[in-house]
This record gives C-alpha cells, structure tokens and sequence, in this order.
C-alpha cells in the first residue's frame, strides 16, 4: 500500500500534477491505440478534439472550448519546440 501513504505525503499541487500525469499515460495508450486503428493521423486528430467537446458537453459554450485548447496549445507549442521537434514550416 506504499501508493496510499506517498497520496497522504504529497501536497496538493504534487497530488494534482499526480493525477495530470496518471490521465496523461491514460491519453498516450488510446492515442497507440488509435493509430493501431487508423493510419491516417487527421482522422486521429478530429477524434482528439471531438473528445475535447464531449468531456465539455453540455457544461461549457463551444466557443470556450476552442479557446480552452487555444490556451493550451500556447503552453504545449513552446514546451515541444525546447524539445527538439521537426523545424517549423
């Protein structure tokens, strides 16, 4: 039960980035799955951001949500060019 007693040391930005992390490896094995199912890497990209909708259906304005991953394309845009990408188009 090591995992339970690490939950009760962490604090909560440890347990937030935690659970990020968890939801994260969880996104990358259905991503590996998708393109098990389908080559074609727009179709993997449509279903992505369709998942995006549907986690906000119902709860938040579509125009929100494309300025939600907007948001946090701008983070994720920098943070992957540090990494050594391809060379922008």
């Amino acid at each position: 039960m090591r995992g339970v007693a690490d939950n009760r040391r962490m604090t909560p930005q440890e347990q937030n980035f935690a659970d990020y992390k968890r939801a994260e490896a969880k996104a990358l094995e259905i991503v590996a799955a998708m393109k098990a199912t389908s080559p074609k890497k727009v179709d993997i990209e449509l279903a992505l951001l369709v998942a995006l909708f549907e986690l906000h259906k119902g709860q938040t304005a579509p125009a929100t949500i494309g300025q939600i991953v907007q948001s946090h394309l701008e983070t994720l845009v920098p943070f992957y060019t540090q990494q050594g990408g391809p060379a922008p188009s």
